[in-house]
């Protein structure tokens, strides 16, 4: 991440007066947390994915956003392969065999994001996920899954931030091992 020198009064001279609120206000934006904005990323990724997961099975509900919980014991659904067989009709797999798997990584990966958890690999196997959406699927959907993979690679990228399980246990690793001083990063 690249920041911009402090504005000292010698530079704020040469600088020209319109110049400076946009790099007063580029200053102050370049110090947003990468916690804060990775935070926004895996809430907001994982919702995108729990919530079609979500549409898959049957027995269980959570939303925390709209407050919805069914607890109870999730079975895929009876449309879910019907899905698979006449919309999605992914090459190579099967739709008995493609509608259990997605059901289980939509909400296995989102859930592992959300902790903070494995988020590199989690990313990762969404981002699979949104290129096989993408080019099999729905190829004309470009925007939205552009956004997806731009959110996951940052993740893949700069990793989950401070609020997360993965930075706790780098940390507690860090302390507890040798691995001090070889670079680990959640």
């Amino acid at each position: 991440m690249h920041s911009s020198p402090p504005m000292t009064s010698a530079n704020q001279r040469n600088t020209p007066i319109l110049l400076r609120p946009l790099l007063h206000l580029r200053a102050v934006l370049e110090r947003i947390p990468h916690s804060l904005i990775a935070l926004l990323a895996r809430f907001s990724i994982a919702a995108v994915f729990w919530k079609s997961g979500q549409t898959k099975i049957e027995g269980l509900a959570i939303d925390l956003v709209q407050g919805e919980f069914q607890l109870g014991w999730p079975r895929l659904s009876e449309s879910a392969i019907a899905l698979f067989k006449d919309e999605y009709r992914l090459p190579l797999v099967p739709p008995e065999l493609a509608a259990p798997l997605a059901a289980f990584a939509e909400h296995l990966f989102p859930l592992l994001l959300l902790l903070g958890l494995a988020t590199r690999f989690s990313a990762l196997a969404l981002l699979g996920m949104t290129l096989t959406i993408q080019i099999f699927v729905y190829p004309d959907a470009y925007p939205v899954h552009g956004v997806w993979a731009a959110v996951l690679l940052m993740l893949m990228a700069q990793g989950p931030g401070k609020v997360s399980l993965d930075h706790w246990l780098v940390r507690y690793l860090a302390c507890t091992t040798h691995l001090h001083g070889t670079g680990l990063r959640p």
